[in-house]
């Protein structure tokens, strides 16, 4: 089984050296096989030179990089990274540290999971995704300011209330492991940007009957760079919202 983990980075030079060690670290400790695929949007800080330096370090084979001409929005990263990927299963994750990839083997644990029930006869469907949660127990954030946690609280509880997405608790997390047909499957479907975009992505998956698992996170606020999220992504997440609430 190969995994494929693919970043987005836009200005991230400093913090791509270190998600690359520590995914490396936790694949090489699980004995699992991956490829890590940095899309990089033409960031000013020379991001793309420090993953050509990686690249030469792992090989381009195990560290495979998409350069794109300008920011051409997070969906269209992952759909250029999901191309240039081989793995039968997906990780998505931010690579400015937020995400540590020491959840992965839980993640995939709880996609392998397949428990029976009753007389044991009767088994229930593996999850198509595992999506990281801050909002069960043992989850959480650190590092952010009340305003900040109580946006976040906010605009999930309004999109659980508003929207039909399974149960899954964290709908504007970006930490997830999918089956790769299951991302084939929705991406082309999704017609929010930013941060509405990832919300879209459990809205559809579950209304195609999609399975979604948890894993609870801990999201560490970036400790280099700025954060993405300003007034522009905010707006665009209560249009996205709206939108879904009436098309889906």
């Amino acid at each position: 089984m190969l995994y494929s983990i693919i970043l987005p980075t836009y200005n991230e030079r400093d913090n791509l050296p270190l998600i690359a060690q520590f995914i490396h670290d936790t694949f090489t400790a699980a004995n699992l096989s991956y490829e890590i695929v940095v899309v990089d949007d033409s960031s000013p800080d020379n991001t793309l030179a420090v993953a050509k330096s990686l690249q030469k370090l792992f090989g381009e084979e195990q560290f495979r990089i998409v350069s794109r001409p300008g920011k051409l929005g997070l969906g269209s990263a992952y759909s250029a990274g999901l191309k240039a990927s081989s793995g039968q299963r997906i990780i998505l994750m931010d690579a400015d540290l937020s995400h540590h990839p020491r959840y992965i083997p839980e993640m995939i644990a709880v996609m392998d999971e397949n428990p029976s029930y009753g007389n044991g006869t009767k088994k229930r469907k593996k999850p198509d995704i595992v999506s990281g949660t801050r909002y069960r127990k043992g989850g959480g954030v650190s590092g952010w300011d009340t305003k900040r946690k109580l946006t976040s609280c906010g605009a999930n509880f309004l999109a659980s209330f508003l929207l039909q997405t399974g149960g899954a608790s964290d709908l504007t997390g970006s930490f997830r492991l999918y089956e790769r047909h299951a991302i084939e499957q929705i991406l082309p479907q999704v017609k929010c940007t930013g941060y509405a975009f990832q919300m879209e992505i459990l809205v559809r998956a579950h209304k195609a009957g999609m399975i979604i698992g948890e894993v609870p996170i801990v999201f560490v606020d970036r400790i280099y760079g700025e954060s993405k999220l300003g007034a522009n992504e905010i707006i665009m997440y209560l249009k996205g919202l709206m939108n879904l609430f009436f098309t889906t």
